[in-house]
């Protein structure tokens, strides 16, 4: 019996020495704050108005309606002209762009299109948020809604087009 007492007696020790308070007691330890910064001198700024760049329009040329996002790209008339039907549905899902990145696209609206993503794109690809069918094309569109580039379906499960800066887009599952 006693062997049970000084087991429970060792144990309780035991278990009451791991429970130590710890406390700041330092005196280089303080909460008070830091002493302020001294001002340093600020040079005048100086105001004006910049010259418009030479040969440059003010705005950007706006894309003809007859333009799609891509067309005017190398062998594009040709993915076109070759391009199979698509409906709408047959897009909702996971996709893989150019093998190294992911776009996800959903029936859910937003604006004129369907809510879409992608995740570790680059380039153009990074700021896409809606897309739409438009005849046998798909337009990627940024979050503002501005078409950014479209595909066109060229066998099962593959699409193949570009960003309007040429960035290719291949689409597979």
């Amino acid at each position: 019996m006693r062997i049970i007492y000084a087991v429970a007696g060792v144990a309780a020790a035991l278990s009451l020495a791991s429970c130590q308070r710890t406390a700041y007691n330092d005196a280089s330890y303080s909460s008070a704050a830091p002493a302020p910064l001294t001002a340093q001198p600020v040079p005048s700024v100086q105001g004006g108005t910049l010259p418009p760049p030479a040969g440059a329009s003010q705005f950007p040329a706006a894309p003809t309606a007859t333009t799609a996002p891509g067309a005017g790209a190398p062998g594009a008339a040709a993915v076109a002209s070759n391009a199979m039907d698509v409906t709408k549905e047959s897009m909702v899902g996971s996709w893989r762009v150019n093998g190294s990145c992911d776009m996800f696209l959903t029936l859910t609206n937003l604006g004129s299109g369907s809510r879409g993503g992608t995740r570790g794109c680059t380039g153009e690809l990074t700021t896409m948020g809606s897309w739409e069918v438009s005849g046998k094309q798909v337009v990627l569109k940024d979050r503002s809604g501005n078409a950014i580039g479209s595909v066109y379906k060229t066998a099962d499960n593959r699409f193949s087009g570009q960003t309007n800066s040429g960035q290719a887009i291949n689409l597979s599952r």
